[in-house]
C-alpha cells in the first residue's frame, strides 16, 4: 500500500513539474532574427528562404528582418515580398539606416515597420545598372505592386453618421508614389518628385511603427518580455555561393578555364592543367546554376562550344568553322550564365544589352589575361622561380666538353621516302627503311600508312609531307652548313 501511495505521489509530482515548464515555455516568445545587409539578389531570395524554414524548425513566433539595403532587383525582392505576405508567422522589420528602393518594397510588405533615428525608405523607381530610368512598362508593374502590397495590410471602414469611408493602414497611394514621380498625393508629395521618407515622416504618414535604436526596444516597445532570440547565420556553404557568385570570382575562374586548356594543349597526355579547367567550369556554372541565374542551355552552349574546339583542334587539320563556332559558343555561354533570366523584350530600354555586355567584356577581358599570364608563366616562371629551377634544365653542355646539339645522322634521311607508322597530329611515328622515327607534318595531319617524304631535319625534328608515286620519284637538295 505504502509502495502504491509513493507511485502515485511521484506521477502527481511529475505532472505538476511538466505542466511548470509548459507555463514557462508558453510565456517565452521565440524571436528568429536575420540580416538583410547586401543587394537583393538571388542569394539574398535564398537566403530568406532558409531563414523561414529555420524560423518553423524554432517554432519561431516573431521573426524580425534587419535592414540596411539599397536595393537590387525586382524579380528577387517581388519573391521575398511575397514569402513575407503569405508567411503564417508575424514579420516585422528594423531599417538600420537604409530601405530603399527594392528594400522599400520588402518592408512594406512586414507586419511593421520600426526604423533607427536617421534612416529612410523609399525611391523605389525601377532602374537598369546604369542608374538609368527603366520604360514605363516596368514602372507600371512596380507600382501596381507596390500597391497591392500596402493594400494587403487592410484598412479601417470609419462609419459616420450614413457616411462610410476607409482608412489604409499602409496609404497605397503613398506606396505607389515611391515609385512614380508624376504620382500626387496631397499633403505628401509634388509632382516630379519620388517620396522618400525619413523616420519621423514614415511614422507621421503610418509607414512605421515608431522610432528605435535597437531590435531589443522593438521587443520592448510590443511589450514581448522573456523573449529569446534566435540569429539565422548563413552557413559555410552559403558563404561560399556568395563568394561564387561575386563577379570578380568570376573572372578568376575564367582564367583558370582557359589558362588550363592552354597549358593541356602544350603538354602531351592528360593531366593538371585540363582537371583544374574542369573545376574551375564547375565552380563557375553551378552557383549560378544553384541560384536560378544560369540556364541548361547556357550549360549546354558553353560544353558544345569546348566540343567544337577539340574537334577542331584534334580531328580537322587547319583552324576553321569548327573552331570559329566552338569559340563564340563558350564566350557566350560564358557570358549569357551571368545573365539573370528575366523576361524583355527589344522595346528599346537597352537592360538586356546593357547587362551582356559587360558580362561580355568580363569574359573576353578574362581570356585576354589568361592568354598573357599563361604565356608568361611558360616561358619565365618555370625558368626562374625555385620550383622551375628543380624542374628544368640550367647546367651547360658546350662542344669543347665532347657534346653536340643534334644527332647529324638523321640529316642523312632529308629526301627519303617513308610509310607513317600513326597519325601524325602534327607529330608521330613514321618508318624509313624499316626504322622508326619520330616527325612532324610540315602542314596539317598525316593519316597512318600514308607515304611521306622527309623535307628537313632541324633542331632534332625530322619534318615530313605526304606525298604521292610521282612526287616520292623526284628528290629533294639536303640543305647546306
Amino acid at each position: 500500500m505504502r509502495k502504491l501511495i509513493l507511485i502515485i505521489i511521484s506521477i502527481l509530482f511529475t505532472m505538476l513539474s511538466f505542466q511548470s515548464i509548459h507555463a514557462e515555455n508558453s510565456d517565452t516568445t521565440i524571436v528568429l532574427k536575420f540580416d538583410m545587409k547586401e543587394e537583393v539578389a538571388p542569394a539574398l531570395w535564398r537566403k530568406t528562404q532558409k531563414a523561414f524554414d529555420e524560423a518553423k524548425n524554432v517554432n519561431a513566433d516573431l521573426i524580425i528582418i534587419h535592414m540596411n539595403t539599397y536595393g537590387g532587383m525586382v524579380v528577387s525582392a517581388d519573391s521575398i515580398r511575397t514569402k513575407i505576405l503569405n508567411s503564417d508567422i508575424p514579420v516585422y522589420v528594423f531599417v538600420d539606416n537604409n530601405a530603399a528602393s527594392a528594400g522599400a518594397l520588402i518592408s512594406i510588405a512586414c507586419n511593421k515597420i520600426y526604423m533607427r533615428p536617421g534612416a529612410n525608405i523609399g525611391a523605389a523607381t525601377v532602374v537598369n545598372q546604369t542608374g538609368e530610368q527603366m520604360p514605363d512598362k516596368y514602372q507600371s508593374y512596380m507600382r501596381s505592386t507596390m500597391r497591392a502590397t500596402a493594400e494587403a495590410h487592410g484598412k479601417d471602414t470609419i462609419i459616420n453618421g450614413t457616411d462610410t469611408t476607409f482608412k489604409w493602414y499602409r496609404d497605397p497611394a503613398i506606396a505607389e508614389a515611391m515609385v512614380d514621380p508624376d504620382m500626387y498625393v496631397k499633403g505628401v508629395s509634388d509632382t516630379g518628385k519620388v517620396v522618400t521618407f525619413t523616420t519621423s515622416e514614415a511614422i507621421k504618414y503610418g509607414f512605421c511603427e515608431g522610432e528605435v535604436k535597437s531590435i531589443q526596444e522593438i521587443l520592448e516597445k510590443e511589450k514581448i518580455s522573456n523573449a529569446v532570440i534566435k540569429e539565422y547565420k548563413p552557413t559555410t556553404l552559403e558563404k561560399i555561393m556568395g563568394l561564387l557568385v561575386n563577379p570578380m570570382f568570376h573572372g578568376l575562374l575564367i582564367m583558370v578555364i582557359f589558362g588550363g586548356i592552354y597549358f593541356e594543349l602544350q603538354t602531351p597526355g592528360i593531366g593538371f592543367p585540363l582537371g583544374a579547367a574542369i573545376l574551375a567550369a564547375i565552380l563557375y556554372f553551378a552557383p549560378l546554376y544553384l541560384e536560378g541565374i544560369a540556364e541548361n542551355w547556357e550549360i549546354a552552349l558553353f560544353i558544345v562550344g569546348i566540343i567544337l574546339i577539340g574537334v577542331e583542334i584534334f580531328a580537322i587539320p587547319g583552324f576553321g568553322v569548327a573552331g570559329i563556332s566552338g569559340i563564340i559558343a563558350t564566350v557566350v555561354g560564358l557570358s549569357l550564365a551571368m545573365v539573370d533570366n528575366f523576361d524583355f523584350e527589344l522595346d528599346g530600354s537597352g537592360l538586356f544589352f546593357t547587362v551582356l555586355f559587360k558580362s561580355l567584356v568580363l569574359v573576353l577581358g578574362s581570356m585576354f589575361l589568361s592568354f598573357i599570364a599563361s604565356i608568361y608563366i611558360s616561358k619565365r616562371l618555370f625558368a626562374s622561380s625555385y620550383i622551375g629551377s628543380k624542374i628544368t634544365l640550367t647546367k651547360s653542355q658546350t662542344t669543347s666538353e665532347g657534346y653536340i646539339a643534334v644527332d647529324s645522322s638523321k640529316k642523312s634521311l632529308v629526301g627519303r621516302i617513308g610509310l607513317t607508322e600513326s597519325l601524325l597530329h602534327p607529330s608521330g611515328t613514321v618508318i624509313i627503311d624499316d626504322q622508326a622515327y619520330d616527325a612532324k607534318a610540315e602542314y596539317g595531319f598525316i593519316e597512318k600508312n600514308e607515304k611521306i617524304k622527309v623535307t628537313r631535319f632541324e633542331t632534332s625534328q625530322l619534318y615530313v609531307i605526304k606525298t604521292t608515286e610521282v612526287e616520292a620519284n623526284s628528290t629533294i637538295e639536303e640543305p647546306k652548313n
